[in-house]
């Protein structure tokens, strides 16, 4: 395969992924394979719903939907517009992923075989389903990925680069265990949120969907808010209500009953709204149904603690206040081009 079929490749997927959407799954009889295909996915996302209670329909679709958004030729070509692909050799990667958030090793995965690799994947056993199901949908409109992509529950073995994501427990592990092979290893972080005071109810609206989309659980998910002092959260509160169905999830709502005992039974000051908690914590990673807050004084001091703890954030959501930083409700539809940790996937599989 050269790169364009590789390319066309994806953008025939990102099609077929289109189709699925939690209000609307409408087949699309036009697409290559699609017959074979269409009803064995909607089974696979039954499964991974069923597997994992935290893969809500609205979540896998949410998924769906924003790969098929992200595969299009025109976002694709400026994603790889900066590279050079003719020089690098036949590598096998072998890709470690997490399973927090449904299919959230994708990147990696189209980042490695875009640039002409083999795969070894090994994946969380809380999101095994959908991708060797759209694996299969690859390899039969594309056959030159066939024998490519390997998937193993086992011991890794035979590979040349590795690309690993988990907690910082995991990923120390990781770090001895790999410590002879050029590998990106992914550690835990959290994402945050900067308001000055003067955002407008539709700005604090969006920042809601960076906070309880995926419930919390993505390392894109704003679990930490830096407020002015004596900023008043009633307004806040009523931006973030669109969300209160959330707490008639099973799994959230017993979180939610949980954390709050123990900040009660510790006497921990906080805020709650009857589905999210604000506790005041110096801390980044928040539990689920809780958002910390901390107070700053002076927004130059603030901007250096932020670029000082950079290895435990993600994302800084704010306006006109910071480098880098993601506009309110744009956390969970990150481009091709923003790359996890800020570490260049494709360039580093290209130069290892």
């Amino acid at each position: 395969m050269d790169l364009q079929q590789r390319i066309n490749a994806f953008v025939k997927l990102g099609l077929f992924l289109g189709q699925f959407s939690k209000n609307d799954n409408e087949k699309n009889d036009s697409l290559e394979a699609n017959d074979l295909f269409y009803d064995g996915f909607k089974h696979q996302i039954k499964l991974a719903r069923e597997h994992n209670g935290w893969f809500t329909d609205d979540n896998i679709y949410f998924a769906l939907d924003s790969w098929s958004n992200a595969l299009i030729h025109r976002k694709i070509n400026k994603w790889l517009s900066k590279y050079s692909f003719n020089s690098n050799a036949l590598k096998c990667v072998a890709i470690i992923m997490a399973g927090n958030i449904p299919l959230v090793g994708f990147h990696d995965f189209i980042s490695a075989l875009i640039s002409g690799h083999d795969i070894l994947v090994k994946q969380s056993s809380n999101d095994r389903h959908l991708l060797p199901y759209l694996t299969k949908y690859l390899e039969t409109i594309e056959p030159g990925f066939k024998g490519k992509i390997k998937f193993t529950q086992e011991k890794l073995t035979n590979y040349d680069t590795v690309i690993a994501t988990g907690s910082n427990n995991t990923a120390r592990y990781f770090e001895y265990y790999f410590k002879d092979k050029p590998a990106i290893i992914r550690k835990n972080r959290n994402s945050v949120a900067v308001l000055q005071g003067n955002e407008s109810i539709e700005e604090l609206e969006a920042l809601s969907n960076d906070i309880f989309r995926y419930y919390g659980l993505g390392c894109r998910s704003v679990s930490k808010l830096f407020v002015p002092k004596d900023y008043n959260f009633d307004t806040f509160f009523s931006a973030v209500y669109k969300w209160h169905p959330i707490i008639h999830e099973t799994k959230y709502a017993n979180n939610y009953d949980y954390n709050k005992a123990v900040y009660l039974m510790s006497e921990f000051d906080m805020l709650e709204n009857g589905f999210l908690m604000l506790k005041e914590d110096k801390s980044y990673a928040s539990p689920i149904a809780t958002v910390f807050y901390e107070f700053y004084e002076n927004e130059e001091s603030l901007r250096e603690k932020l670029k000082k703890d950079k290895d435990s954030i993600q994302c800084i959501v704010s306006k006109d206040f910071i480098d880098g930083e993601v506009a309110f409700g744009e956390t969970q539809k990150p481009e091709l081009w923003d790359y996890a940790d800020n570490i260049d996937t494709v360039e580093f599989l290209l130069k290892t």
